[in-house]
């Protein structure tokens, strides 16, 4: 994938609602401009990067983009869970990424369960893979405090 890193932001619009009260794992859903102008080589699945609300702390991210087969979308989405723990919903506010990295293409499951399970390893996957040296740095360079407002594509 020759497009990443990739950076975006876009403003956190209502998803399916399923994040947080069906799985226990709140996502911030970008609007379909966001979805409809990333890469065309940025195929469907799960990937890891950085992401920042407003101009806040930036946190480790995970990051689904497709159709997420298990709930049969009719709707490509990108759908990012921001590592953190947030004390209010932040809707309406700006959602800057870079998407670093890629866990794993996007599949279906057998139950809720299992997709939790998957998503849980996701974000250990992540976690992980941004502790290294060279995920660090991007978060470095694409978030240096002083300038979240870059051009897509950066």
């Amino acid at each position: 994938m020759s497009a990443l890193p990739y950076f975006c932001k876009g403003e956190v619009v209502k998803g399916f609602g399923r994040g947080s009260k069906q799985l226990g794992i709140p996502t911030a859903n970008f609007p379909e401009d966001v979805v409809d102008n990333l890469p065309s080589d940025i195929c469907t699945g799960i990937y890891f990067g950085w992401g920042c609300v407003g101009n806040g702390v930036v946190h480790k991210m995970v990051m689904s983009i497709g159709w997420n087969p298990f709930y049969q979308n009719t709707k490509k989405s990108a759908e990012t869970h921001i590592i953190h723990t947030f004390d209010e919903d932040f809707y309406g506010e700006t959602l800057s990424v870079v998407i670093a990295g890629f866990i794993r293409p996007e599949s279906n499951f057998t139950s809720v369960e299992a997709l939790i399970a998957a998503i849980h390893s996701d974000i250990e996957e992540a976690e992980r893979q941004l502790d290294l040296p060279e995920f660090r740095q991007l978060k470095a360079r694409f978030f240096n405090n002083t300038d979240v407002n870059l051009p897509n594509g950066y």
